[in-house]
């Protein structure tokens, strides 16, 4: 009868916790690529977030500067129209065509920066619901970052311990975090405490 050799329980251990260890090094590796997305969406949030309230800014300085031009033609109206009706019987009719040309000219350089305020308008309030957007999707980036950073060093640490526990909590804490960073690009839902 041929002899069968049992297997040393020590190598068999080790070679269970090589499987483990590999299994958990290569979810790792897993989370820190979609840390990495995440980071970068997150970055480029706040960057579209900074980069829209600048540009609203812009406009609304825009806006009032027209608005400012629009009174100056309106005042500058109402002047001529007073001096035509102070002075009107005693003005050739050569000196009232003038009054009145200037009234006119006023009046649509005024109506003229009253349109050119409405399009500023909507421009700095496109931008400012971009900024909106952009600061909603911020939060879900941070956490998710936190998340799968946490994940990480979970994950590390059930790699030293070789503890299941340990790994599976990386993977629910990673699982979280993935949710959130989806939902950082898409706004799909509202999270009370996050966003």
């Amino acid at each position: 009868m041929a002899e069968i050799e049992l297997p040393n329980t020590g190598e068999l251990e080790e070679i269970k916790a090589k499987k483990f260890t590999r299994r958990v090094a290569l979810t790792t590796a897993i989370y820190a690529v979609i840390l990495a997305v995440t980071a970068l969406g997150g970055n480029n949030s706040m960057k579209e977030m900074l980069l829209a309230q600048q540009e609203a800014a812009n406009q609304w300085a825009y806006y009032q500067a027209k608005a400012m031009r629009e009174n100056l033609y309106k005042i500058q109206r109402s002047n001529i129209e007073a001096d035509l009706l102070e002075r009107s019987a005693y003005l050739k009719p050569e000196a009232r065509e003038r009054l009145e040309s200037r009234i006119k000219r006023a009046r649509d350089e005024e109506v003229r920066y009253s349109t050119e305020k409405k399009e500023i308008e909507a421009e700095a309030k496109k931008a400012e619901r971009m900024r909106d957007l952009n600061k909603k999707k911020d939060p879900y980036f941070d956490f998710a970052e936190v998340l799968l950073q946490i994940s990480i060093v979970m994950a590390s640490i059930a790699i030293l311990s070789s503890s299941r526990p340990v790994f599976s909590f990386s993977l629910v804490l990673a699982a979280v975090g993935v949710v959130l960073s989806f939902n950082g690009f898409t706004l799909l839902f509202r999270v009370p405490l996050v966003g």
